[in-house]
């Protein structure tokens, strides 16, 4: 590496940017299956209650009466989701691996867990009002005409939900949303790592796309499995009416039991098929965008070449 491309480095700042702006450049691809997984974690409560569908049912249903466009129905508040949880994560992420690193020794893997675990929390705490929008945004289309909310973007559903319901409202289920990031999280971390290194054990596998993508869907896997119960607990908090001063749940707990006492252990896990083909497909096309963010800067605007850095 020569001198001048030494000194030519991506600042930090831009860094976040970039990567808040690869998740949202991912979710223009991910986001029917996003609304599909929200619909299908809500097919328990109200009307179809006792009606039980699968993704691929409810997929044709929404195609059908709702159209393509339809599929992307909050795709402004999936967007806005990313632009402000995945740069604080990121941003929060790197700030504390640079204050736990030593001079020549960076940090261990379960102390690098912890980390992932501790950002996450905080970017979902700073995207669960975007996080809000986006749930009910991607409900409306399953309640009858006089019960839908008919937000118009994710601005004017956070103004609405500020105005109608409360400053307060903004970060509803903030505490489940919290605690699924640090799940996601962990389950991602110790996961990819463990699957990358079996896969390159095996000897059909190098160091590329292939490995990352296959390496990400095991990881996608793990983690669906593992983060689900509190993502549907997420869902419906953060869905739900208030009638009369009362809320519809008491919190996550109360969401998770009253879903098994209704509706049997496994709606836990409802949703299961779009949210595990969103997470591995996701996490790749992040990391594709990504890249070609970075080599972009490099080439553009650090008039270096890449490949050198």
């Amino acid at each position: 590496m020569s001198e001048s491309n030494k000194k030519a480095t991506i600042p930090n700042y831009m860094r976040f940017i970039m990567g808040g702006s690869a998740g949202m450049g991912a979710t223009l691809f991910v986001q029917p299956l996003d609304l599909l997984k929200n619909r299908m974690q809500l097919s328990g409560m109200g009307a179809d209650a006792k009606v039980k569908k699968t993704s691929f049912q409810m997929f044709g249903e929404i195609l059908k009466s709702e159209g393509m466009t339809g599929m992307y129905s909050g795709l402004s508040a999936g967007l806005m989701r990313q632009a402000t949880y995945t740069t604080t994560r990121l941003g929060v992420y790197t700030w504390l691996f640079s204050r736990f690193s030593g001079e020549d020794s960076p940090p261990g893997f379960l102390m690098k867990a912890g980390l992932g675990m501790t950002a996450g929390m905080c970017g979902a705490f700073v995207g669960t009002p975007a996080e809000v929008a986006l749930i009910r945004m991607t409900a409306d289309g399953r309640l009858p005409a006089e019960q839908q909310r008919n937000y118009t973007s994710v601005f004017n559903a956070l103004i609405r939900i500020t105005r109608e319901e409360g400053l307060l409202a903004l970060w509803r289920g903030a505490i489940p949303t919290m605690g699924r990031a640090m799940v996601v999280n962990a389950a991602q971390l110790a996961s990819y790592s463990q699957a990358k290194e079996i896969l390159l054990n095996t000897g059909y596998f190098h160091d590329g796309l292939f490995l990352f993508f296959n390496a990400s869907m095991i990881s996608g896997l793990i983690t669906t499995i593992s983060s689900m119960p509190v993502d549907i607990a997420k869902t419906r908090i953060q869905n739900m009416k208030i009638t009369d001063g009362k809320p519809e749940f008491k919190g996550a707990l109360d969401v998770l039991g009253k879903v098994v006492e209704r509706e049997g252990f496994f709606a836990l896990w409802k949703g299961f098929t779009p949210y595990y083909c969103r997470i591995g497909p996701h996490t790749v096309l992040t990391f594709i965008f990504l890249e070609q963010l970075n080599s972009a800067y490099y080439k553009y605007i650090l008039k270096v070449d890449p490949k050198a850095t």
